[in-house]
């Protein structure tokens, strides 16, 4: 398996000039198995036996209705020309397939996918419950069915976040930390550990908390990746992920009108008043460009003449600041500000992050957009307040800004937590989450750190320490209440040549000035993660997920190690260069964070993002840029709530405002979980993604059961 897999690496890194057309993870439109080929398949009278008992059992094939009882597993009915209404969907035309529904691929062929399948996502099962991360109910209940073994709700694991403060309470309150439990916590072989005291640290005892296992994860990492090049699954998942489409027009084309006249009966809400949460935003690019040029023009006139940046020992004040780059603020304009990406930035990730330098000066980026600096980060939490009272001011829209810890320095996070207390900076429509830039090798060639270990160390450690003992650093156990996940960011286009595998170094022993590769990076960051939110949930407090940067360029094995390590994802372009994952994303109803402007300035045109392709198929796209995606892609008044109501799912927002914004049924999935009177999403459309993803699971669960 490894070595096949390798050999999946090598292919996949190549050269992008001398790639054959047709990548190993790609799929032409037309059929992958050709015809002569599929009719020599059908001739074979062991498959044509397998295909006739499958007909007898199928003839009126189960599928699950979306209903609205209490019961733990769907009602199944049988497709006749009336099909069955519930009392709070109204009734909609469904599309459905009758007969040999495993057509296209032979028998064979369609037991061998679902077998990998149903593997695969209990593989990602298994890595979402040991950090407290999410996965879906109904695809949970599926797979015991699978297993023969009942589904127990109570075995649904859900992450932990603070509740909004109520009134009256202040947010940075420090007399309700818990006591210091006396633990030791130290890092080996890249994951920090926590034991009783320092004599069972000292011989490697430590507290017996669940942690992921390397060489497990390795296994299953190489199983995948055998997988998602695997000619017959590729081909079975294409052929439905294409039926999955083609679905929704249809039942586009059926029941718009009905949808609509569900939303048009539907009082006081529309898509102006849903909740929609911005699930991926940077702290420094919060603003936008007009509201950064009219602070830095009211900062001059109120602080010309303050002291505000040192430059070689000698301090400046505002006013020779401006002078020494030949600028002053009133001829500034957006233009010659010029942080907005445009067409220059396309392909060019290193343009792209320069224009988070005002006028391209790096002094005014220090200035303004940074928590440390010779004013403590006092003109960066000015604008980040002045964003969050405008969210506060139009009551339905919320964000999850990035801040940035390098690992560079054990001291960044004290730091980064006294700049967010001294400054007061909550909002309770904000989510904050940490970035870690992929940079390993800058720091390492300017000898900042002596190998990936001291990296890793400098950014999980403190947060342990400080779970452990909250009261030895106070400041920064009040952030990280408000601290709802960790993300991981960089130029995925930039390739290591390094495949993470049982030979790789350990983070110690990783000590030359060249970066590991995207999974080397996911896989400890996921570790660790996972190793603390078992300490947190033990003691009561928050939890934290996972939501790298994954799939806007590089190879689709990032999305790989995404679909194994992480809650949910920011872009996924790639998803579209693999089937199969594809596939696997829907099955697991893995969000992801779109952003098609974004990658208009820098990898993918407009026109050619597959947004609307992943909303088709129900794989949970989420985008901050409404007015124009609807535009483009023509997307309905429901088509907007339901990704609405989605980055609301998403997001790190608390049980009780989910509860508020969504209803207090929302954990559960289909149109039981869904209160039109909050999201505007017709229940039909809810029915019609719950039974198209029970369909779906059904044939994976009949797949694997044929024998």
């Amino acid at each position: 398996m490894r070595a096949f897999a390798e050999q999946v690496f090598a292919s996949e890194t190549k050269d992008e000039d001398v790639r054959d057309e047709i990548s190993m993870f790609d799929v032409a439109e037309d059929c992958p198995i050709m015809h002569q080929e599929l009719a020599l398949h059908l001739q074979e009278d062991e498959d044509v036996e397998k295909r006739k008992k499958r007909h007898q059992r199928s003839r009126t094939m189960a599928v699950p209705v979306a209903c609205t009882s209490h019961s733990s597993l769907a009602p199944v009915v049988e497709l006749e020309v009336d099909t069955p209404t519930y009392l709070e969907v109204p009734d909609f035309q469904r599309v459905a397939i009758i007969g040999d529904y495993a057509s296209g691929v032979t028998m064979d062929d369609f037991e061998l996918s679902c077998k990998g399948i149903y593997r695969a996502m209990t593989i990602r099962e298994k890595y979402m419950r040991l950090a407290f991360q999410r996965f879906p109910n109904t695809t949970s209940q599926y797979l015991r069915e699978i297993e023969g073994e009942p589904y127990k709700p109570e075995d649904q694991v859900q992450p932990e976040f603070t509740r909004p403060p109520k009134n009256g309470e202040d947010p940075f309150d420090t007399s309700t930390l818990p006591k210091n439990l006396g633990y030791e916590a130290r890092m080996k072989d890249g994951v920090i550990y926590v034991y009783k005291d320092k004599a069972a640290a000292d011989k490697h005892q430590p507290h017996k908390l669940p942690c992921p296992d390397y060489d497990t994860f390795i296994d299953d990492m190489n199983f995948l990746i055998a997988l998602i090049a695997q000619g017959p699954t590729k081909t079975y998942t294409h052929r439905r992920l294409k039926f999955i489409m083609s679905k929704f027009n249809v039942h586009e084309m059926l029941n718009e009108m009905e949808e609509m006249k569900e939303l048009k009966l539907n009082p006081h809400r529309d898509f102006y008043n849903c909740r929609k949460v911005d699930t991926h935003i940077h702290a420094a690019a919060c603003m936008n460009q007009k509201h950064l040029l009219r602070f830095i023009k009211r900062s001059y006139r109120v602080d010309a003449d303050r002291v505000v940046h040192n430059m070689k020992g000698k301090d400046m004040t505002l006013k020779e600041v401006f002078q020494s780059l030949n600028l002053h603020p009133y001829d500034l304009t957006v233009d010659s500000l010029d942080v907005h990406a445009g067409r220059q930035t396309f392909q060019r990730f290193d343009k792209f992050n320069a224009k988070y330098n005002p006028v391209g000066a790096s002094e005014l980026r220090d200035l303004y957009m940074k928590t440390e600096n010779h004013i403590n980060g006092e003109y960066f939490a000015t604008i980040i307040k002045e964003v969050a009272s405008d969210l506060e001011d139009a009551k339905y829209q919320y964000a999850e800004p990035r801040l940035s810890i390098y690992g560079c320095n054990p001291s960044e996070w004290t730091k980064l937590s006294g700049w967010f207390v001294r400054h007061r900076v909550f909002s309770p429509n904000f989510k904050w989450m940490i970035q870690v830039p992929r940079i390993y090798d800058i720091f390492r060639a300017k000898n900042f750190i002596p190998h990936f270990g001291k990296m890793l160390e400098n950014i999980f450690l403190p947060v342990f320490q400080a779970t452990i003992d909250p009261h030895s650093n106070p400041e920064l156990s009040i952030f990280l209440q408000h601290v709802t996940g960790f993300d991981s960011v960089d130029d995925e286009s930039k390739h290591s040549g390094h495949m993470f595998c049982s030979k790789s170094p350990k983070p110690e022993e990783w000590d030359i000035p060249k970066n590991p590769s995207y999974t080397y990076y996911i896989y400890y960051m996921y570790a660790n993660i996972a190793m603390l939110n078992q300490l947190r949930r033990e003691r009561g407090m928050n939890t934290f997920l996972f939501r790298p940067h994954c799939g806007e360029a590089g190879a689709v094995t990032h999305l790989l190690a995404a679909f194994m390590t992480a809650d949910n994802i920011s872009h996924g372009l790639n998803l579209k260069k693999s089937p199969v994952l594809q596939y696997l994303y829907f099955l697991g109803q893995i969000p992801i964070a779109m952003s098609p402007l974004s990658n208009n300035s820098l990898f993918l045109e407009y026109a050619k993002n597959p947004l609307l392709e992943f909303h088709k198929k129900g794989l949970e796209p989420l985008m901050e840029e409404y007015a124009i995606a609807a535009q483009v892609f023509k997307l309905s008044t429901c088509d907007m709530c339901e990704i609405s109501r989605n980055s609301v799912l998403q997001s790190a927002l608390s049980d009780e405002e989910k509860t508020c914004f969504l209803g207090s049924h929302y954990l559960k999935e289909g149109p039981e979980g869904n209160d039109i009177r909050k999201t505007n999403v017709a229940q039909i459309r809810m029915a019609y993604r719950y039974e198209t993803l029970c369909y779906e699971l059904n044939l994976i669960k009949e797949g694997v059961k044929s024998e």
